[in-house]
């Protein structure tokens, strides 16, 4: 019998109105930049041609990715805590959370860094995003006095919560809102709280995280195996994390499944031509914690995971998926909907 096959989508949408769930970390500004190239005019002061944007979109991203996820799943209710600045990026990505209903109350907001936002530039005419991206980042280390109130602003509020997911997105030493201080109090509360789930999703620094399900993707585990074995290991990586299990997800493969007897492939769903692979570990942490708090086996949890990955990624942008769709896609029911980020959201007219 598959992992698929034990699946019961039933059990995990009937509890999953029951869940809390936090996520803690990197939470984005995702913005969506359709230029137009055919008015790429050069610029009259600086003679240097201009990527005229026609339209915009924006969603959460990141840590707001998997907890756009977990919404459209639904879960009964999913806060953000992480870190933003007094400027407008921040107050767009404040404003995409609660229209999807996300609790944005544990953000710290500080006119001492400025939002993470990802720019994508998308050609109008192709739909593909051709040109370099501009990534708003913080290089300096997170103020003292932001750290401790994220820090207080778990403390006081992680009781509350059945699902705790860390989503440590900056690729910067520095910079990151899981610091290695937060990172500490969070592993400390995973150890005490076995009854909740602890996932974490780490760009740079897995091998750091204990007591927690931690979730790389392969170039991510490989990685932090060279840093600490000097190669491919992921039974001592997971050994290393203090967890009962790791799970590293590949792409179309699926996602292998490392615990005390050995590595196991759940194989991933099989899709024709992908619109955009970008946000597809984040939808799939969202399905795998929601499973486990259904308390689904972690083989069936993971395969949850790649359904609903597998329904994000044909969709452009950060996408989400429903019941409706995972249960269609579980019964290998063809025709989803290619939906564009454009149409998604709500954006000027051009």
């Amino acid at each position: 019998m598959t992992a698929i096959e034990k699946l019961d989508c039933s059990a995990i949408f009937a509890s999953a109105g029951k869940a809390r769930a936090l996520v803690v970390g990197d939470i984005c500004l995702d913005r969506w930049c359709q230029y137009d190239p055919s008015l790429a005019e050069d610029s009259r002061e600086t003679g240097l041609p201009r990527c005229a944007v026609t339209r915009t979109a924006v969603t959460p991203g990141a840590g707001g990715t998997i907890a756009s996820n977990l919404m459209a799943l639904g879960a009964g209710h999913v806060s953000v805590l992480g870190a933003i600045g007094c400027d407008g990026f921040g107050h767009e990505l404040k404003s995409t959370l609660d229209e999807r209903g996300i609790d944005s109350g544990l953000l710290v907001k500080s006119e001492q860094i400025q939002t993470f936002t990802y720019t994508k530039i998308i050609n109008r005419k192709t739909g593909v995003e051709d040109r370099s991206r501009v990534d708003f980042i913080n290089t300096c280390h997170l103020p003292e006095e932001i750290e401790a109130q994220l820090i207080q602003n778990f403390r006081d509020t992680v009781c509350e919560y059945d699902i705790i997911i860390v989503a440590d997105q900056a690729e910067t030493d520095q910079g990151g809102v899981v610091t290695s201080k937060l990172r500490d109090v969070i592993c400390c509360y995973a150890k005490g709280s076995p009854e909740k789930v602890f996932l974490s999703d780490s760009r740079e620094r897995i091998q750091y995280f204990r007591n927690v399900i931690g979730v790389p993707n392969q170039a991510e585990a490989l990685i932090a195996c060279e840093k600490e074995f000097g190669g491919k290991d992921y039974k001592s990586l997971r050994e290393k994390l203090c967890s009962q299990y790791l799970v590293v997800t590949a792409g179309e493969q699926g996602a292998y499944l490392v615990d005390e007897d050995g590595i196991k492939l759940i194989p991933a769903v099989r899709v024709e031509n992908p619109v955009d692979i970008c946000g597809a570990g984040d939808s799939l942490n969202a399905g795998l914690a929601l499973a486990l708090f259904a308390r689904q086996g972690i083989a069936a949890a993971i395969a949850f995971g790649i359904i609903v990955a597998s329904i994000t990624i044909n969709k452009s942008g950060t996408g989400t998926a429903n019941k409706e769709e995972v249960l269609a896609a579980k019964n290998h029911k063809p025709g989803q909907d290619k939906k564009d980020v454009f149409k998604r959201v709500s954006t000027p007219a051009d």
